[in-house]
């Protein structure tokens, strides 16, 4: 059912990447702004990631792997502690926006650029090094995002959903690997009831979430995918849900088929693959992100 598999290493038929986006309370300022500070209840609920983080990297040290966080950079500053708890058992730190703004809600390119670029130079800073992935907040990428990236040097970008598999995303200015998910892979659909959030749906038992996760990397395995989970420590990172993930890993360990990797080790195996022809990736041209369709497609014909 996938054309085009991916050859992973060691013989695994799936490629694992357990994401989290650590947001802490930056979308409550960025939906509240003036008014965030008297939210309190779900201030003390977004801030959690304070204690999940924790938890969920004690629980990959558990079982020996690295994974990645996506941070904005107003999170790693105003919580260090978080970065250092991340770096210390070597998982990787990419870009989340600064404050979690929406970069297709930005007046203009240059706008995006500078948000893009003082996360860059924040996570240099406390990291050491260049992020060399990043993912827009919301998924809201922009008709700038990929140029941007591509410019600012990134390996990848985990934004969109158009495959099951990697692929490249090219613009006039370059090209750069897309390492996509999609929606049912959001922990946002299964758990997150935060009436300040906007987000009213019904909770679901872990095990109920569980078996959309655990259908997609079934269906993965069986064809050479990626599965990406895209979740966050405040949702899924509470204490019965995080205990059902330790039993996922278990349960993925066990099959003997799973690669789990960080985001950058997926992207370098990608063009390594591509370098050395066991692996060609699809090609998809952004430049129907240049401009609205016109007017005229959009009138009534009266006639």
């Amino acid at each position: 059912m996938i054309d085009n598999p991916v050859p992973w290493p060691d013989g695994k038929k799936v490629a694992v990447a357990i994401t989290f986006d650590v947001d802490v309370d930056s979308i409550l300022h960025t939906d509240h702004g003036d008014r965030a500070h008297r939210k309190v209840a779900t201030h003390s609920m977004l801030r959690y990631d304070r204690i999940a983080v924790k938890r969920i990297c004690d629980m990959y040290r558990r079982f020996g792997i690295r994974q990645t966080f996506f941070v904005p950079a107003w999170c790693m500053e105003q919580h260090p502690d978080i970065v250092e708890t991340i770096l210390q058992d070597g998982h990787e730190i990419a870009h989340h926006g600064y404050i979690h703004e929406s970069p297709n809600a930005q007046e203009s390119r240059e706008d995006e650029r500078y948000w893009l670029e003082k996360g860059i130079e924040i996570i240099e800073q406390m990291t050491g090094a260049k992020p060399r992935g990043w993912r827009a907040p919301l998924y809201h990428f922009s008709e700038f995002s990929a140029d941007l990236l591509i410019d600012a040097g990134f390996l990848y970008d985990a934004s969109l959903m158009g495959d099951d598999v990697p692929y490249m995303i090219r613009t006039g200015n370059g090209e750069m690997i897309e390492l996509p998910s999609h929606w049912g892979m959001d922990d946002w659909n299964h758990y997150a009831h935060i009436s300040d959030m906007g987000s009213e749906v019904p909770t679901k038992a872990p095990d109920d979430a569980m078996r959309v996760f655990m259908s997609e990397f079934e269906a993965h395995r069986k064809y050479g995918g990626l599965w990406v989970a895209v979740w966050h420590p405040t949702v899924s990172g509470r204490l019965a849900r995080c205990d059902r993930i330790s039993q996922m890993i278990e349960d993925m360990m066990e099959t003997g088929d799973a690669w789990f990797a960080t985001m950058e080790e997926i992207a370098v195996h990608i063009a390594k693959c591509r370098a050395d022809g066991t692996f060609t990736p699809r090609v998809e041209n952004l430049s129907y992100l240049t401009e609205p369709l016109p007017a005229s497609v959009m009138t009534p014909d009266p006639s």
